[in-house]
C-alpha cells in the first residue's frame, strides 16, 4: 500500500471501483488497517462516502 496520501487515494479508490464493495471487505481482503487509511486520507481532507464506496 502506498505511503503518500494522494498515492494512497488512487490505490484504494481504484481497488473501491474495480473490486470491493466496501472498504472493510478491501481492508479484510488486504490486510490493512481501516483507521490507518481513514486518518491518512482524513489528513489530505478525503473522507469515506459509503454510499458511493469512495474516497471524496
Amino acid at each position: 500500500m502506498p505511503k503518500d496520501p494522494v498515492m494512497l487515494l488512487s490505490y484504494v479508490n481504484l481497488k473501491l471501483r474495480d473490486f470491493y464493495g466496501s472498504l472493510d471487505q478491501l481492508c479484510e481482503d488486504l490486510d490493512a488497517d481501516r483507521d490507518e487509511i481513514v486518518e491518512k486520507l482524513k489528513s489530505i481532507d478525503y473522507h469515506y462516502d459509503e454510499e458511493k464506496n469512495q474516497f471524496v
